[in-house]
């Protein structure tokens, strides 16, 4: 058997939130060395990986056979969750996909995915719309991490069930609700009260990223509407940021 795999801080920040001793089903398993690192770490013991693509899961069995886990890792070609089976995991581990995609995944058998005691989800787009989706269907974020990798921002989500009952609301509700419930949606409710380091070089990133597209959008023709449309509204976008780093910095002064 060769020596334990070493994963990047992004998939490790997956691995390492799986409570131990839960049976894992990893959909979008890729190469397995997510769930080649839960068995040799005994953080789980039995994860089933499962990718729509046959590539994948044909590298995912070499990668296993290459550990000597075949008795513990299960490959599976699924389109999301349609090949598993209610009962056969204990925790879910989605990442690497887009934020609608995800959410559609999640939202196709409620049986299934309720299932779980908990989902480890890590989108990659649409974040805000997808906190609201999870909270407006009964799931309750326990735990979040953001990664910064690669130039890119990763934020890692830890969910359970309430157990309410699923409710009517649409992603196009346009987030109603308070202003402090809006950007705990945005920017994650754990990574803000826990001053989270890497959400401070993302929020600052984005600042950046407000102020270039509002500097191009005052040298054109302020007197059309659509330019004048887009300007508030990143300049909305820019005030909420610079309003929940000026939260953070407070909290952490009184610390």
């Amino acid at each position: 058997m060769r020596e334990k795999i070493v994963l990047s801080d992004r998939l490790k920040s997956l691995a390492v939130m799986v409570s131990v001793g839960n049976r894992v089903c990893d959909v979008g398993c890729d190469h397995a060395f997510v769930p080649i690192y839960l068995i040799n770490h005994s953080i789980s013991p039995y994860v089933l990986a499962m990718d729509v693509k046959k590539g994948p899961i044909e590298s995912a069995k070499e990668h296993i056979r290459e550990y000597g886990l075949e008795d513990y890792i299960e490959t599976r070609l699924s389109d999301g969750l349609t090949g598993f089976k209610t009962g056969e995991a204990d925790s879910l581990i989605c990442a690497g996909m887009g934020g609608r995609l995800m959410m559609s995944i999640l939202d196709r058998d409620k049986t299934k995915t309720d299932s779980f005691k908990e989902m480890i989800l890590q989108p990659q787009s649409e974040i805000e719309q997808f906190r609201y989706f999870l909270r407006s269907n009964g799931y309750l974020i326990v735990e979040e991490n953001m990664i910064e990798e690669g130039g890119k921002f990763y934020p890692i989500i830890k969910v359970i069930n309430e157990g309410n009952t699923h409710k009517t609301l649409t992603i196009g509700d346009s987030l109603r609700g308070s202003w402090q419930q809006q950007m705990e949606d945005r920017y994650g409710p754990f990574l803000i009260r826990n001053n989270n380091p890497v959400l401070v070089r993302y929020l600052k990133w984005e600042t950046g990223v407000y102020e270039e597209v509002l500097s191009q959008l005052k040298v054109q023709d302020m007197s059309k509407g659509k330019i004048q449309k887009r300007y508030d509204e990143v300049k909305v976008k820019l005030d909420d940021c610079l309003k929940v780093l000026s939260i953070i910095s407070q909290s952490c002064d009184n610390v």
